[in-house]
């Protein structure tokens, strides 16, 4: 009847009380704001429940969406009104509360809205935090999963009997969410300062050198063009070991395989399914290089891809992490899109032997070298900061799970 966590000056208050939701709030559902009905330039912010589970979390107090829907035609929110998705594609993922902190904000149709005169903040956190099972539990459907009012208003809470104890959990929760915030931001600063540093290290289209170069490179040579055959050799052997097995994303390169889509077991013979991949060595899918499919395995042990990437390596002329940057370049990958070949779009590529006839304009090695560091110098500072969000979110889970008490027997 009490949270295994609990702040010092409440630590002889007593019990929390038990209540279901029912005798502490009011249920309303939001009205239907399709997409057409979006309008950054409409004078009614709006929330739609898709949102909830990409743009916000337990506290909403700035709205990024606008409706031009007349207000006759909307639910407007009152501050401390806590939204829950009426429908969504998991069990897990439509146990998703955020507690709205503005008035007149509207509300759309697959939203659930308990209106209560406790403190909104704390119920959107308990509601994600210790009861995120119990409502996992009691919504229905499997390929769509809905969730009514009328299942909510029998969730069975515990309260604690001070307000300030309620406001308490809500402001400690409130401040690591605002660190993240704050942590979020900086990365969002960051990589646009690399992107526009990206944008003046390499020379824009006609030119031959870079706006921006660094002053002992200042009175260098122009940067000269070469074919990437020249310093480029492909890699197609078979591993002789065992090896782990890697895939190539989009976002993260070469990295290990995920295990939910880990199905080396359906291969039968495994000395033509995968190709060899050493440190430094490129991976690229023909298909999807125009989106920027391309990465370098930054690892030091050597691993194993389908066979269907392309895998290959540079020699000693050039950087390899300055290639890496500069073959996932915006003006790289609008370059692959043009000189991508097939009769179906979808279907378009770039064969790995065109790809070697392209002419690219590339410093010296010192300069690559000099690029390549400040630019990688950047990556880890968005790589540590994104280590501190994690951390950061990991100590709320563990907080969450503290500081409430969890009566999901009672549930079931």
């Amino acid at each position: 009847m009490v949270p295994k966590l609990r702040f010092p000056e409440f630590r002889d208050a007593g019990e929390w009380e038990p209540k279901i939701l029912d005798e502490i709030a009011d249920f309303f559902k939001g009205k239907g704001i399709s997409k057409a009905d979006i309008d950054q330039q409409g004078k009614i912010p709006c929330i739609r429940y898709g949102e909830l589970y990409t743009h916000y979390n337990e506290v909403i107090d700035s709205v990024f969406s606008k409706t031009n829907l007349p207000k006759s035609k909307v639910f407007l929110s009152k501050i401390n009104d806590v939204i829950i998705p009426a429908s969504g594609e998991t069990k897990w993922d439509i146990a998703t509360a955020a507690c709205v902190m503005l008035n007149g904000i509207a509300l759309g149709g697959d939203l659930n809205v308990i209106r209560s005169n406790k403190n909104g903040v704390f119920i959107s956190y308990y509601l994600n935090g210790a009861k995120r099972y119990s409502i996992s539990k009691i919504a229905q459907g499997d390929t769509v999963v809905h969730l009514y009012s009328s299942q909510l208003k029998l969730l069975n809470l515990l309260l604690p009997t001070k307000p300030e104890e309620q406001q308490k959990i809500a402001d400690c929760l409130s401040s690591i969410d605002d660190l993240i915030t704050a942590q979020t931001k900086k990365i969002d600063a960051l990589e646009a300062h690399k992107k526009g540093l990206m944008q003046q290290l390499f020379p824009a289209e006609g030119e031959t050198v870079p706006k921006l170069r660094f002053a002992e490179f200042r009175d260098a040579d122009e940067w000269k063009i070469r074919e990437l055959g020249e310093f480029i050799t492909e890699r197609n052997q078979s591993p002789s070991e065992k090896l782990p097995l890697y895939s190539l994303t989009i976002d993260d390169g070469v990295t290990p395989k995920a295990e939910r889509y880990e199905r080396s077991f359906l291969v039968n013979n495994e000395d033509n399914a995968y190709k060899l991949v050493c440190p430094d060595d490129f991976a690229y899918n023909p298909m999807n290089l125009r989106f920027g499919a391309i990465g370098r395995h930054s690892g030091v042990k050597k691993v194993k891809l389908s066979k269907y990437y392309n895998i290959f390596y540079c020699d000693k002329t050039v950087n390899p992490r300055f290639c890496e940057i500069y073959f996932k370049s915006y003006s790289m990958i609008t370059h692959y899109d043009n000189v991508a070949t097939g009769s179906l779009i979808e279907k378009r590529r770039v064969h790995f032997s065109e790809f070697l006839k392209f002419n690219i304009r590339f410093p010296l090695l010192p300069e690559q070298n000099k690029i390549a560091d400040c630019l990688f110098s950047i990556d880890d500072l968005i790589t540590a900061k994104t280590r501190k969000i994690d951390a950061l979110k990991a100590h709320k889970k563990g907080l969450m799970q503290q500081l409430f008490p969890s009566v999901d027997e009672a549930d079931s």
